[in-house]
């Protein structure tokens, strides 16, 4: 009889300190300076929105082995933690607020806690990709404080109380220690997910999509219903993964399945090189002197060799300067269709979604495995609709009006973490692929699943236009939320009250009319581009700005430097053919071939110093994302007139007043 795949100890005890990350550094400090354990009091100001760009740094990112542990939260803002210290400080817990685990998808956060010796992560609030992250590796996570004293004074904790609440599928998965074990398990006959018996009922469109692509047994695909809370696994359409990730995931995929694997219908399989294509015209000479430059390109050439041996696609680098394309951008572009499932290694995989797809970001381990079983875990979530209404201003987009959205209480009180935001009404109608793909691109900010917005007639006319798809096969796959479909909440927006916003340094959530700044905002730098503000229809508002700046005789003004970087070489050639890079050139911008860059702090655009002041149109802005300095989230608008005006405005008056009052203004 084969040796069963073993589970963890029913009861845990965890032999350890506790470190508490507080919102004043200097406790942070102490304790792992004086290693002087701080008192537990519920009063004490926990640090909030502690992003994996604060626990693992980009240049982190990139070690993918046990190395991680040496350098957890070495970007915590105010450099509250250094290189090793977590590691030698003889910490099991960690503790801190809400939105634990926010922005990237990265897997190298959770693994680099437990790279360091931490077995529990404790906060009030758990980011979605974050929390799977982390069960898949092993590394358990809690709400509950009141496990911080039980566990100071030695006792055991039962395991039972670290599964309470989960999904069946997840509650196994941390009982067998992780994602490997229980596929191992799973794959064996040992361990099966439960048949679900949801009864037909009204679906919305997510539903729909999770119902049609569940995985029942070997050659059947689709069940008839779902709702909120059914676990299953999901096959997926589109499988995607970057230069950041796709090493770790092959090192897990061979681990686990041997160095003779391979991937599962590789076909439908894609990877790219698009995330650290500039890193070399930024990095320091002190990360260079560490070879990280090395160790980064490395990664790129470790993903080639493995896309050449599985014969997966591979969007590289192009001759004439910098990426193919960003995934994102590429993925709508070239790959995904409505009413399928895509799963991609970065949180920005919800972009998709803008095709009436599901789309979600998902770790090396999730990845690892759907390469061989093609399937991915889902927990069916609640969805919350908005619903668009009136018209919007001229000079506001779909960034001001998703940056209101997050800044709402319900998105700030982690009211959405995990959910759908689907976005729908008559306000949606008129607007272009680009402007809705920065809705459902930036529904992650919120720690949403994903975002999704149902398919019409201008996603038809895309699909047939950029691809030259067949129209009756595109629609196919076109699905429709009912009418009596439940949603955890509802939301109705008036577009026409909405006022350019930005959203000030630290948390895309910190949405703020322009209006209310308390005073002007000097800038050094503006940052148009990125998944969210490289498109083309982002190209067409830098360009309605920028012209008007010029014929007036004006430039970016002194001491500003404006960058303007393409989505894809698409995108790019669709600016050359308007005549905006002639704009933009006479405007003083300086443009940037298509790859991912200043977004995370790989290209120009980063800042440099921590007192630069950057306003940019790139999707989140938590601390050391995009550099040392203070990151404004803006549209594509407000960012180029910014740039003209040397400090941030609101950008009517470069739209629509006469030439004769832009003139020394």
């Amino acid at each position: 009889m084969a040796e069963q795949t073993p589970k963890r100890p029913a009861r845990i005890r965890f032999d350890g300190r506790i470190l508490f990350l507080t919102e004043d550094t200097s406790l942070i400090r102490h304790q792992l300076e004086a290693k002087e354990d701080l008192t537990y009091d519920p009063g004490l100001p926990l640090m909030n929105n502690i992003s994996t760009d604060e626990i693992t740094p980009g240049w982190v990112c990139f070690y993918y082995d046990e190395t991680l542990g040496e350098y957890v939260y070495v970007g915590m803002r105010e450099g509250a933690v250094k290189k090793d210290e977590v590691k030698q400080g003889g910490f099991a817990v960690v503790v801190s607020g809400l939105s634990k685990g926010c922005g990237s998808s990265r897997e190298t956060a959770p693994y680099a806690e437990q790279a360091a010796g931490i077995k529990l992560v404790i906060a009030k609030t758990i980011e979605k990709i974050y929390g799977q992250n982390a069960q898949n590796i092993g590394l358990l996570t809690s709400t509950d404080f009141c496990l911080i004293e039980r566990i100071r004074r030695g006792e055991e904790i039962p395991l039972h109380e670290f599964t309470r609440g989960l999904d069946p599928i997840s509650q196994a998965i941390v009982e067998y220690g992780g994602l490997f074990n229980y596929n191992k398990a799973r794959l064996a006959g040992e361990v099966a997910p439960p048949a679900l018996a949801t009864k037909r009922r009204p679906m919305n469109i997510v539903e729909k999509i999770i119902a049609r692509h569940a995985f029942v047994r070997a050659g059947q695909i689709g069940i008839e219903a779902v709702k909120p809370g059914d676990a299953l696994f999901a096959v997926a359409d589109v499988r995607f993964s970057h230069e950041y990730v796709t090493p770790m995931a092959e090192s897990l995929f061979k681990q686990a399945l041997g160095k003779e694997a391979r991937v599962t219908e590789p076909e439908s399989v894609y990877a790219f090189r698009d995330h650290l294509t500039f890193l070399g015209r930024v990095m320091s000479e002190e990360k260079r002197k560490l070879g990280l430059l090395d160790r980064a390109n490395g990664l790129a050439t470790t993903q080639e060799s493995f896309t050449d041996e599985q014969g997966i696609k591979l969007y590289g680098e192009n001759p004439a300067g910098g990426s193919e394309a960003i995934c994102h951008n590429a993925v709508v572009e070239d790959l995904a269709l409505p009413g399928q499932l895509v799963i991609g290694t970065d949180s920005h995989t919800c972009m998709a979604g803008v095709l009436g797809c599901f789309a979600f970001g998902v770790g090396s381990t999730d990845m690892a495995n759907a390469w061989y079983t093609k399937d991915v875990r889902v927990r069916v979530p609640e969805v919350v609709r908005f619903v668009l209404t009136g018209q919007k201003r001229a000079d506001v987009s779909a960034k001001d009006v998703m940056l209101k959205i997050l800044a709402t209480d319900y998105m700030k009180e982690g009211k959405g973490i995990g959910q759908v935001l689907e976005f729908a009404g008559d306000g949606l109608k008129a607007w272009p692929i680009d402007e809705r793909a920065t809705l459902t691109n930036m529904a992650v900010e919120a720690g949403g699943f994903t975002g999704i917005i149902e398919p019409d007639e201008v996603t038809l006319e895309y699909l047939t236009r950029i691809r030259g798809l067949d129209a009756d096969e595109v629609r196919k796959g076109f699905l429709r939320s009912d009418e009596d479909a439940e949603y955890a909440a509802r939301f109705e927006i008036d577009l026409s009250e909405i006022r350019p916003m930005v959203a000030t340094p630290g948390d895309p959530r910190n949405g703020v009319p322009i209006s209310d700044l308390n005073e002007e905002v000097k800038i050094d730098t503006a940052y148009g581009g990125s998944c969210t503000g490289g498109k083309m229809a982002d190209m067409d508002m830098y360009a309605a700005v920028l012209k008007r700046a010029v014929e007036a005789g004006r430039r970016v003004a002194p001491g500003v430097h404006l960058y303007l970087q393409f989505g894809s070489q698409k995108i790019k050639e669709y600016a050359r053919a308007r005549g905006y890079i002639e704009i933009f050139e006479r405007a003083g911008a300086e443009l940037i071939d298509p790859s991912c860059g200043a977004c995370i702090n790989a290209g120009p655009g980063a800042s440099k110093s921590p007192d630069q002041v950057t306003v940019s149109a790139q999707n989140r802005n938590f601390p050391g994302r995009s550099g040392p300095g203070q990151v404004y989230l803006a549209s594509p608008y407000v960012v180029a007139a910014s740039a003209i005006a040397g400090h941030i405005v609101e950008p009517e008056e470069f739209l629509r007043a006469p030439e004769a009052e832009l003139v020394g203004a």
